[in-house]
């Protein structure tokens, strides 16, 4: 599996919002802002005259600056006059996460988000959408929110169980007897174990109806293998449906 680079950070309303800011050197204009955070995680009040003097700008500019961390998520408080300040617990550096560590952290939301009520299940929420706020569009499939945009956290965790087996299963070329949540049952040929944004998906060459398919790993009620291994076979392999 390819890694990805994702950025969790305030960096990127920089793209976002810069319609909002001057015409001013990016990395000048990205070391004030998050120089602007840090001065703000504080809790206290700062004037906008006192952090303008600081960082050599006009009290226009960070007024603009404080809206435009507003708009990224970061949660400033105050108004222009009295002063600003961040109420964030913690702020984290960029993290640069691969795709398996991304998944790894979308399944424990899953757990949390499935299984816990109360203060837990809404941290779950309001992480879910500050990381799905921040995701490349490459990383979170359109339409799909990382959270609880569509899928309940329920149906993810479904096919959680199934994930160790079905791994092997393309690894060894072994052969599968699934039965699905439907009640129909589907020998298979598994080939490729995706994962999109929310949702786990194997794809198969489906010997009942001579053709692959995607099947949704949490639609798998059941697991079973099938004596011998498969070989490669033209027309049945995984290059084959990529080519298609």
């Amino acid at each position: 599996m390819s890694e990805i680079a994702t950025i969790l950070s305030v960096a990127p309303f920089l793209t976002r919002t810069a319609h909002l800011m001057p015409a001013a050197p990016v990395s000048k204009r990205s070391s004030r802002l998050y120089s602007l955070v840090g001065t703000l995680r504080d809790g206290h009040l700062h004037r906008a005259e006192d952090m303008a003097r600081d960082q050599g700008v006009s009290v226009r500019t960070i007024y603009r600056d404080m809206d435009t961390l507003a708009a990224s998520g970061v949660p400033i408080e105050g108004e222009r006059g009295v002063g600003y300040r961040a109420q964030a617990d913690i702020s984290l550096p960029p993290l640069n996460l691969t795709k398996v560590e991304l998944e790894a952290l979308h399944i424990g939301l899953a757990v949390v988000g499935n299984g816990m009520e109360g203060d837990l299940r809404e941290a779950a929420e309001s992480l879910s959408a500050k990381i799905d706020a921040v995701l490349p569009e490459e990383a979170s499939t359109a339409g799909y929110g990382f959270g609880f945009a569509v899928y309940p956290f329920a149906d993810a965790a479904q096919g959680l169980r199934h994930l160790d087996p079905l791994r092997a299963a393309v690894r060894s070329r072994q052969k599968l007897a699934l039965r699905l949540n439907n009640g129909n049952s589907v020998d298979v040929r598994p080939l490729k174990l995706d994962y999109w944004g929310r949702v786990w998906s194997l794809l198969v060459w489906d010997e009942t109806t001579a053709d692959f398919t995607q099947i949704r790993v949490d639609r798998i009620a059941e697991v079973s293998l099938l004596p011998g291994l498969f070989v490669e076979e033209p027309g049945k392999r995984l290059e084959d449906y990529e080519r298609r």
